[in-house]
């Protein structure tokens, strides 16, 4: 009889094969074993232990826990995402110091934690499933993990120089009130019934952030830090995978930072500077609540009968909202960095803030570069003008101006106008 490596071998391949025959039948050994009396054991050892062999690999290669996790739901659903839970910290025991606090961060809020050294066992049990279930979600969880392709990497990972001395990518200074303050106007936004409210609410919030991100900008320009632009990665899976896109790219314009999607991996990559990334994904969060809720509305709204497919007229909804909401983002950012840089000019001379908010955008720039040098462009199309004209509207109920001072302009409709972000 083949040993247990040698049986997680001959089934990893004929998974990755087009045999379903083959499959099945490496399947069966399995189940058989070794033939010895702890067959059994030795082969979940043997699973177990290559599956932690390649999350180990995954680190250098730009991976982090929450991306696995990610895409293993994505792929293979909750119950492989749970078995990776298990085997990533069964890794972060064995993993090699120096580990950074947002590695365990990442780990702690997916609840990965194993007291069982029988990783397997302790996951087929808790899951209720027979040996046969478990093993073939066992090898499919094994190949997903070793065929994830390289990443950028954004941060240091555990093991290397920079791991814990690299500031985290999302943290801020000092921003714990004003984050308070912008959870609680997007909380409103998110539960108001009221179009108009939700939007006055969510341009305050842009406001604070801008104020924020200015005041964190000129404080790194006076301390002279030696910190680079970080990245996140938001979620933008589907359904409406390019629509989401568009919308991380919209917030992430408005608040100085830079989007790339990739779509096959089911996540957008933002490039920035920390205050700046954390608020990105509070203001991605939300606005996909409300453009969820919109859109919902706006289904009911729509003419019965229209014979209109409700997929299109979704996309091209989601689409124009993204559009107006980024533009309007735009404006509350500009209208704070207008008034930020006259009181620079009052205080401090003239030319003392544009320049060092140029000097970061640049160095997003450069960091965008580096890591994605050869991303594309994706051209928008729309498909469903009356989608389109809903989605603007749902967008355009109220001015981002908190004083309604002044009323946007109207995003025309058509095909292919403009790109979603790069990829």
């Amino acid at each position: 009889m083949p040993d247990a490596d040698e049986l997680v071998a001959n089934a990893l391949a004929a998974v990755r094969g087009t045999d379903v025959r083959q499959a099945e039948r490496q399947l069966d050994q399995l189940m058989v074993g070794t033939g010895a009396a702890d067959g059994a054991t030795a082969v979940d050892a043997a699973l177990v232990g290559r599956l932690v062999r390649g999350l180990s690999r995954l680190w250098p290669r730009g991976w982090q826990p929450a991306d696995v996790d990610r895409i293993a739901n994505r792929r293979l659903g909750g119950r492989a995402a749970l078995l990776v839970r298990a085997a990533m910290a069964a890794q972060r025991r064995t993993q090699a110091e120096p580990v950074p606090a947002w590695w365990d961060d990442q780990l702690r809020a997916l609840t990965a934690d194993v007291s069982d050294d029988d990783v397997l066992a302790s996951w087929t049990i808790a899951e209720g499933l027979d040996r046969a279930d478990a093993l073939r979600t066992a090898v499919d969880t094994l190949a997903l993990v070793e065929s994830l392709p390289p990443i950028a990497v954004l941060r240091p990972p555990p093991g290397t120089t920079g791991a814990v001395t690299a500031r985290p990518a999302g943290a801020t200074r000092s921003g714990s009130p004003m984050l308070d303050r912008v959870r609680a106007l997007l909380a409103k936004a998110e539960s108001t019934t009221f179009p108009a409210e939700a939007e006055a609410l969510t341009a305050k919030a842009q406001e604070l952030i801008a104020r924020h991100s200015i005041d964190e900008a000129l404080l790194a320009a006076g301390a002279e830090r030696g910190d680079q632009p970080g990245g996140v990665r938001l979620s933008t899976d589907t359904p409406y995978a390019g629509a989401k896109a568009l919308l991380v790219q919209e917030v992430a314009a408005a608040n100085r930072c830079e989007a790339v999607w990739s779509d096959d991996l089911g996540f957008t990559t933002v490039l920035g500077w920390p205050a700046d990334l954390v608020a990105v994904e509070l203001l991605y969060t939300s606005l996909l609540v409300q453009a969820t809720a919109a859109m919902l509305r706006g289904r009911a709204e729509r003419r019965s009968g229209s014979g209109r497919r409700t997929k299109v007229w979704d996309e091209s909804f989601l689409n124009a909202f993204a559009l107006r909401i980024g533009e309007r983002l735009r404006t509350a950012t500009e209208a704070a960095t207008d008034a930020a840089d006259r009181a620079a000019a009052e205080t401090a001379g003239a030319e003392r803030l544009l320049p060092v908010l140029a000097a970061r955008g640049e160095a997003v720039r450069e960091r965008l570069d580096t890591l994605f040098p050869g991303v594309t462009r994706h051209r928008l199309s729309v498909r469903d003008a009356e989608g389109w004209s809903s989605g603007t509207s749902a967008a355009d109920r109220a001015s981002l101006d908190v004083g309604g001072a002044r009323k946007p302009r109207q995003v025309p409709g058509g095909p292919d106008r403009r790109p979603p972000g790069r990829r």
